[in-house]
Formats: structure tokens, sequence, C-alpha cells
């Protein structure tokens, strides 16, 4: 069994990471970019890649990437999600990039290598709400040339090329060639923006002609690493209250106190202590290639996603009057963390995965 515990590495790489996000990523400046038509961070994206080779962890280093491993992707992931950073890290270093690796060719290494130094984003043309194994259409390919439309594909205004499965294939397109259409729709969580893709006779090249086991395999790693992340946003919802429950004052007394208080704080303690045992697994199986990576990622997602957002939910509400305030930053964690929770497949669609991957299916 894998040691779950974090490495002298990961920490040094955590130390590293939250300490740039600490610089580049306060609260005031996420939440006022929000409210923009430019929602990411390119400024914080270029140190995060260019600087401190971040995109490229998955990436072997033949193709310019460091050759770590979905640990160490897990760690990054926990921070950015601390921070709810806005960049597209998630679907481009690794459900993009993992989709990549599942192909062959020189266009894939020119595009791995492309990823890996963080001056490309790729973008899957996929549902956020998608999950590994669900079948879902709307791009058809005829002679090199793509048309149809895909919803709620998160990041596609920050991509650079777009990775497109079809019925018959695996497609790159480039985001800015004719007949492709990237139009904004309203998301709930501004920090990751959807969009609507349409293409209408847009050029592509082809990567491979099956692309189920890309998707597949692209999504089974987004939905475990995506537990890091819920980890770390949950993590900071939980610190930061025990921190304002500790200053904060009524009857002369800290509020945190207070029996109440106490219970409904340690039930969040309990349940990031599971999320963080859970995501740890998943990142850890994915690492190794284990062929529990699969059972483990749907447990992961099982709980990860209701744990964070309880999480925020806690956050908001004993922070009081405060924390229903639009310059408190908790209403971008509750966002991150309910938008997080039907990402890559809800818990109850992971459960009734699980429930057939342990042949447990309900009567």
């Amino acid at each position: 069994m894998s040691d779950l515990l974090y490495t002298e590495e990961e920490e040094a790489l955590r130390s590293a990471v939250r300490s740039l996000l600490a610089d580049h990523c306060d609260a005031a400046t996420v939440a006022a970019r929000a409210e923009t038509d430019q929602p990411h961070d390119r400024a914080l994206w270029k140190s995060l890649t260019e600087d401190m080779g971040l995109a490229g962890l998955l990436v072997p280093e033949e193709l310019g990437g460091q050759g770590a491993s979905h640990r160490e992707v897990a760690v990054v992931l926990e921070e950015l999600g601390r921070s709810v950073a806005p960049v597209p890290y998630l679907t481009s270093a690794v459900i993009a990039t993992e989709a990549l690796l599942a192909c062959t060719g020189d266009e894939v290494s020119a595009l791995l290598t492309a990823l890996a130094s963080g001056r490309t984003v790729g973008v899957l043309t996929a549902p956020l709400s998608a999950a590994p194994g669900q079948p879902f259409n709307g791009v058809r390919a005829d002679g090199g040339r793509l048309d149809g439309r895909v919803t709620g594909v998160a990041d596609a205004i920050a991509a650079d090329v777009l990775l497109v499965p079809t019925g018959g294939g695996l497609y790159a397109v480039d985001a800015g060639a004719d007949g492709v259409t990237v139009e904004p729709q309203t998301s709930f969580d501004r920090t990751r923006p959807v969009a609507t893709v349409t293409f209408a006779g847009a050029p592509a090249r082809v990567l491979t002609g099956n692309a189920l086991p890309a998707v597949r395999r692209a999504l089974r790693a987004g939905a475990g690493l995506l537990a890091s992340e819920q980890l770390g946003v949950a993590d900071w919802c939980l610190t930061e209250t025990v921190r304002y429950t500790r200053e904060r004052h009524q009857f002369n007394r800290p509020v945190g106190s207070f029996q109440a208080l106490k219970h409904r704080l340690a039930q969040v303690w309990l349940e990031v202590v599971g999320m963080r045992a859970a995501a740890r697994n998943a990142a850890a199986t994915l690492a190794s290639g284990s062929d529990d990576a699969d059972i483990a990622v749907a447990v992961a997602q099982s709980y990860a996603g209701p744990a964070a957002v309880h999480a925020a939910e806690e956050a908001l509400q004993l922070h009081g009057g405060i924390g229903m305030t639009w310059e408190h930053p908790v209403h971008l964690y509750l966002k991150r963390a309910k938008a997080d929770s039907i990402a890559l497949g809800s818990a109850g669609r992971h459960r009734e995965e699980l429930a057939e991957l342990v042949d447990l299916r309900a009567p």
C-alpha cells in the first residue's frame, strides 16, 4: 500500500506554491478580476508555468516536462484550491495533458511540449459536468473539418488549442481558427468560467482514431485530482473559521469557546481529515497506475464534493454578518465548492460508479 503522507519534496513544493500565491493571488484581487470579462490571471499563470514549470509535471522530461507524478500535481491543486486561483491548471495541465498522454505521434508530442511550457493552454471540449465513462455528443468530423456544439466547457475562453472528441476520434483545433466560436456562459463560479464552443467547418488535426480511452483517462485523472482542489478549499474554510472564532468575542468570550460552535467545527475537521485521506489515495493510485484507481477516484469524489460544500457553508455561517458581505472572500470558496461538487460527475454519479465497481448495486 502506498504511503499517503507527504514527502519532503512534496512539502517543499507546497511551500513554494503557497508563497507564490500569497504574493500574487490575494482574495481582493481574485474577487475583482472575477467581475471582469477576463477572469483568468495570466501573470499568475506565467509565474506558475514558465517560472516554476508546474504545467509540465505530468509530461515526460524528454518532451520538456518535469516527469513527476499525480502526487505532486495533487499538492499544487491543494494550494490552488486554498487560493481559488483563477488559472486553467486543472483543465490544461491535468485533463488536456492526460488526454494527450493516451495518444501517440509527432503532433501529440509537439502539443505536450507546448502545454508543458505553459505558453499554450489546452482544453478538452467536454462539459465540465461530464464524469469518466459518461457519454456525451455534440461534434462530428467530416474530412478533417468539425461541426457541432459543446456547452459548459471550462476555461475555453483561455484556450489556445482545443482537444475535440468525436465519434470517430480525438482532434486538435486551434482556438483561433476559422469556424471556431467560443461564447462565454454565465458561470456560478467565475474563477473557473465556462463557455459554449461551436465548430462550423473548423479545420482539425486527428490525434487518434479512438477518442474513448483518451477521454476516459483524462476525465478520471481530472476527477481524482479535483478532490485535492476541494481539499484545499475546505482546509482554507476550516482554518479561517477557527481563526475568526478565536478572535471574535461576545459576552467577553471568544465565540469559538461556545460548545455549539466547537461541535460544528469539530465535524468539519473530521470531514477535512477524511477528504485528505481519500484525495491522497486517489492521487497515489493514479501515480502508481494501480488497478484500484477507478475505485479510489470514485471514493474520493463521492466524499469530497459534499464535504467541501459543507465546510464552505459552515465558514460562511460561522463568520456571522461579515461572512454574508461581498467584501469577505468566503463567497468565492462557497461558489468554487458548489461548482466543483458537480464538476466531472456529481457525488451521486460517482457512488453509482463505485457500486458497479465493487459489485454492490442497489436492489
